[in-house]
């Protein structure tokens, strides 16, 4: 996994969010057969009301940092769905994560739309980043990157940074370092985070 994910995937399931990364679309290809029209790089959806290890952390994320993080822009109360994409530099989406065909798939695979009603998601979605679902949650388009440049798109689209992102699970991990201590994870970006903490006490 791309390094830049794995920190993206350990940030977005810290905040309850359910992830799949790298999620290949595959379409028909009108020569025939079929065709990766592009890899996505994450797909979350975060039920209402998740997110927190126990309730004694959550009178300790009352004093420090919000579950879920308020620069997502969601409220811990709402479900919400993200399609993001991924960089090491600028934060920005492919052309083929707006593509009208990639995110009908995506939407109609992961049964958020029935297929009669997903053409009028996707048209919103493109338009504006964001689009109400006929379930009830929403759909957001996210970019995440080292750099935001909200003019280079319009502002159509959320953007987040992923020094943001460190600093967060950084502080996080540091809070609850007696519960998460004993863990032993096999996320690759919070494994290496919850080793560092572990070196950094240890020599103290």
């Amino acid at each position: 996994m791309d390094h830049a994910v794995a920190l993206v995937q350990a940030y977005l399931r810290i905040n309850g969010y359910f992830t799949v990364s790298e999620y290949p679309v595959i379409l028909p290809d009108p020569a025939g057969g079929y065709r990766t029209a592009t890899d996505l790089d994450m797909l979350a959806f975060r039920f209402p009301g998740v997110g927190q290890v126990s309730p004694q952390d959550a009178l300790q994320d009352a004093k420090g940092a919000e579950i879920p993080d308020p620069a997502l822009g969601v409220r811990g109360d709402h479900p919400d769905m993200l399609i993001g994409e991924v960089k090491e530099g600028r934060a920005e989406l492919n052309g083929a994560a707006t593509d009208a065909a990639v995110l009908r798939a995506v939407l109609t695979r992961f049964g958020c739309c029935p297929p009669d009603e997903v053409g009028d998601a996707v048209e919103h979605l493109q338009r504006h980043g964001r689009a109400p679902l006929p379930d009830g949650h929403e759909v957001r388009l996210v970019a995440f990157g080292s750099t935001l440049d909200t003019g280079h798109s319009g502002g159509r689209y959320f953007r987040l940074a992923l020094g943001h992102i460190l600093e967060f699970l950084e502080g996080y991990v540091s809070r609850h370092w007696e519960s998460l201590r004993v863990a032993e994870s096999k996320d690759p970006a919070l494994g290496f985070l919850l080793l560092r903490e572990k070196a950094k006490r240890g020599g103290e």
